[in-house]
């Protein structure tokens, strides 16, 4: 029986895997279809490129700072329980290679290749396991710290924060640090739109990601014991909540329909395990709103060039989502409980401020040394000649 069991957990886990590594996809469509016609095989490279890197930086160095766990003894030790440590690494590898995937929307049509593939390397191996191990397990104390001073844990069931959040804040500070697209804001402070070149393939993306989240989220159970329907239905619900209110306050605009369900389903990740569905509804809208309002004022007003609007989308509905679980995973608003607005407040900041930390540190450091931007002469002169080789059009990035 234990055989049995541990056989049907590496498959559920592994499924979990392949759904999220799919996910990848969605990333690569989405931005794909966002930028410009002349830099969309840079973008699909790109993210081919930095699931790579992370792999390798999460396999000899991020996964053993998170769970302490290192996979350099023998293959028979490797293979017991039907190898489901293993398959739990290739899980969460997929998890913490959504980090430079998110990013990769942020930096887009600017951003120096190899350099970018660097901070894929540190972030992954560096700074998203630092916080993964802190919230996933227990590393450091933290935790401790937070239930003694709030009453609970932190509680983030499929990464909010954990993933999504820390991704966007360190995108926040790479936008900022590369500066705007050439021509995105004139001097005058007029705004020029690079609008989507392929709704069809942004579309297509969202789907693939939307689809894929039903992994991402249900599958974070990790063992079929521990399985639970509340978590689709409540990730159902956030991508309905999110859809709608994104087409709402968009205007029907598509770039704002295809990003809504995505809002939601980045918000509901870290309480869809203790939410009431009607819960999940209002955290998914919340989030949809919160995208469009805040991608349009960070674009418009602000002049800030985040390409996909990773830091509104992953970073600020992220946050909302730590902090919406300990709101709607109360049972005074039909939660299950055992979470408290205080933890995740604590955690959800603790979350942003490594993030930033991290994010600037490596892209500062970047910046000061080998350079992270493109600009018009070097790339007619080679750089990231290679991935013009393969391209349709002879068109300099930025």
């Amino acid at each position: 029986m234990e055989t049995l069991k541990s056989g049907s957990d590496t498959l559920f886990i592994l499924l979990g895997a392949i759904l999220v590594l799919f996910m990848h996809a969605g990333f690569a469509f989405l931005e794909l279809g966002t930028v410009r016609r002349k830099n969309q095989v840079n973008a699909l490279v790109k993210i081919l490129m930095d699931f790579a890197i992370s792999t390798i930086a999460y396999f000899f160095i991020g996964y053993t700072l998170a769970y302490g766990t290192q996979f350099f003894s023998g293959a028979e030790s490797l293979a017991a329980k039907s190898g489901f440590e293993l398959v739990k690494f290739f899980f969460l590898l997929t998890f913490a290679a959504a980090v430079p995937a998110i990013i990769s929307g942020g930096i887009a049509e600017r951003a120096r290749f190899e350099p970018q593939l660097i901070a894929t390397f540190l972030l992954v191996a560096l700074v998203y396991p630092l916080f993964e191990g802190i919230a996933w397990n227990d590393r450091f104390g933290v935790q401790a710290w937070i239930t003694q001073a709030t009453g609970a844990a932190f509680h983030d069931f499929a990464g909010s924060v954990v993933v999504h959040a820390v991704g966007g804040w360190i995108a926040l500070p790479a936008v900022l640090l590369l500066g705007a697209r050439h021509g995105r804001y004139g001097k005058d402070g007029s705004i020029h739109a690079h609008p989507p070149s392929n709704i069809p393939f942004l579309a297509l993306g969202a789907w693939i990601l939307a689809v894929g989240w039903f992994g991402f989220n249900v599958m974070s159970a990790q063992t079929l014991d521990k399985i639970n329907g509340l978590v689709a239905i409540n990730s159902l619900m956030a991508m309905v909540g999110g859809t709608i209110a994104a087409w709402a306050a968009g205007r029907n605009d598509p770039g704002f329909v295809y990003n809504g369900p995505l809002a939601g389903l980045v918000a509901v990740c870290a309480g869809s395990d203790i939410m009431h569905p009607l819960g999940a509804l209002a955290v998914g809208a919340v989030a949809g709103v919160l995208f469009v309002k805040m991608f349009t004022l960070v674009q418009n007003r602000w002049k800030i060039d985040d390409v996909l609007g990773v830091w509104p989308l992953h970073g600020l509905c992220g946050a909302w989502g730590g902090i919406a679980a300990g709101i709607f995973g109360s049972r005074a608003l039909g939660g299950l409980g055992g979470v408290t607005l205080g933890g995740q407040l604590a955690g959800t900041l603790l979350g942003i401020g490594i993030a930033l930390a991290g994010g600037t540190l490596v892209y500062g450091l970047l910046k000061a040394t080998l350079g992270i931007r493109l600009d018009q002469e070097s790339e007619y002169l080679g750089a990231d000649l290679s991935i013009h080789k393969i391209s349709a059009t002879p068109e300099h990035d930025a």
